[in-house]
């Protein structure tokens, strides 16, 4: 299994509007093929604590079964077409891979 944990600090000017039509951007991931399960989320209301970075917009994890998965997802048009629609959103992208 891999589990793909990307983290998305949105731009400060988007609207609520902006940011909702994000995450359903995000959410269109799901479809996918070589995706087995994608979790999209915002930071919970957790009680503060110095080893929580909490100041990102919008979080996604994917599963893929292996690494060729993860690979074949990369390079899915439903993933850069997102990519190319929505990187005017954010103003940092970060991303941790764990198998």
């Amino acid at each position: 299994m891999l589990i793909h944990s990307v983290f998305f600090w949105l731009k400060p000017e988007l609207t609520a509007t902006q940011r909702s039509d994000f995450r359903r951007e995000v959410e269109k991931l799901s479809g996918i093929k070589s995706v087995d399960k994608i979790y999209v989320g915002t930071p919970a209301a957790t009680v503060k604590r110095p080893i929580i970075d909490d100041s990102y917009g919008v979080a996604l994890t994917v599963v893929c079964k292996d690494v060729a998965a993860h690979d074949a997802y990369q390079i899915d048009p439903i993933h850069l077409a997102f990519v190319e629609r929505c990187n005017g959103c954010w103003t940092r992208v970060q991303i941790y891979d764990a198998a």
